[in-house]
């Protein structure tokens, strides 16, 4: 299925990308500025994520980097979610899937409506002390309530939808979206989900028990997490970025976040494809 209601028309795009943190990026921006205004409507250009784009105007934002740079972009346009097209210039790429030098295909395909608009899920991260709401942010990988020194294991109980499922004696605990399924998730040993996948999985990092195991579940419950005995360093991070230190008196609610990150898909990247090349999944050592 293709969305060609931009078929035959102007297709206004924002250039948003890290060049406060990696210089070749506005090298590269300089490099294919002139390729992308001779078929698309540039309205806006934004390299350190400083702008409001909660009334951005644009049809598309092409990010130029790698997934760090589609996680800022996503957090920069909060609850106002455009869709997304994304320039590899990073190491795996598996958000920014589209090479520089296809930069001209790929903006030619979305002109002519030989596009797909993949909706993902996000997740929603409410913050309680108390009675008191501290933090409410979404974001588009994972929560993750980690702990720092002394480095003590944490004892971490996990609700849903209000009924206690069990208490982890881990190091950290990880509810990952199924795009954050390929990022700390998996190097704590979680699975990979399909990307489009409406659904949580919950990973304990290096637990206590060594049966216990990540579990996937649909993200139309609620999940709740309580840190017993936090030390001074637990804090809750999301998509990398520390939300707020944890203390006894905390409550950390997530459930899916109303706004859907959108993915500009064009002909020819396949979700398989990607865990192929991305992975090393040549099937030869």
């Amino acid at each position: 299925m293709t969305d060609s209601n931009k078929t035959n028309q102007s297709v206004k795009a924002i250039l948003l990308g890290s060049g406060d943190r990696r210089p070749k990026i506005l090298s590269e921006i300089e490099r294919l500025r002139p390729l992308i205004s001779e078929i698309v409507e540039i309205v806006g250009e934004d390299f350190s994520y400083e702008e409001d784009l909660s009334n951005c105007e644009a049809d598309i934002a092409i990010v130029l980097g790698g997934d760090g740079s589609i996680l800022r972009a996503a957090k920069q346009m909060g609850r106002h979610q455009i869709p997304v097209l994304g320039l590899n210039l990073g190491k795996l790429g598996f958000l920014a899937d589209i090479h520089p030098d296809e930069i001209v295909e790929a903006l030619q395909n979305v002109v002519n409506g030989n596009y797909q608009l993949v909706n993902h899920l996000m997740i929603r991260c409410q913050i309680f002390r108390g009675d008191k709401l501290v933090s409410d942010e979404i974001g588009l990988n994972e929560i993750a309530i980690l702990g720092g020194p002394p480095f003590d294991i944490q004892q971490i109980d996990l609700y849903v939808d209000d009924e206690h499922a069990t208490s982890y004696l881990c190091d950290g605990l990880i509810i990952s979206t199924p795009i954050g399924s390929t990022a700390h998730n998996l190097s704590a040993g979680g699975p990979i989900l399909r990307k489009n996948l409406q659904a949580f999985v919950i990973s304990p990092i290096s637990p206590h028990t060594l049966t216990v195991r990540p579990v996937v579940d649909t993200a139309d419950r609620t999940y709740e997490i309580v840190v017993s005995k936090p030390n001074g360093s637990t804090c809750a991070v999301l998509d990398g970025q520390v939300l707020s230190p944890i203390t006894e008196n905390d409550r950390v609610h997530i459930c899916r976040a109303e706004p859907v990150f959108q993915m500009v898909q064009v002909a020819g990247n396949s979700y398989y494809r990607m865990l192929r090349e991305k992975l090393g999944w040549s099937g030869k050592f």
